[in-house]
């Protein structure tokens, strides 16, 4: 929220989510790209929440995008893996 002046305070802040609702709220048709593609990420989350293998297959994807070899990303899967074992 801003000052009845219009100027934003320090303590002015917003979380992820309320930026987001916020860029969903703006009526420019310059947001609307931006807007498309906050609908598409929702929607390969939503899949990838009924067939987890689909996040695997992205985030080896990312890996590889970065950069990062095969050993080592494989040695990241593993790892993941490790701990999520021990942490369950």
């Amino acid at each position: 929220m801003q000052a009845a002046d219009g100027k934003m305070r320090l303590t002015d802040v917003a979380d992820t989510e309320q930026l987001f609702r916020l860029i969903q709220s703006i009526p420019s048709p310059k947001a609307e790209p931006f807007k498309l593609w906050l609908a598409k990420v929702a929607s390969e989350r939503l899949h990838e929440m009924q067939d987890p293998e689909l996040s695997i297959d992205r985030a080896l994807e990312n890996y590889m995008n970065l950069g990062y070899s095969q050993n080592w990303i494989n040695q990241r899967l593993k790892s993941i893996e490790i701990r999520k074992e021990l942490t369950d």
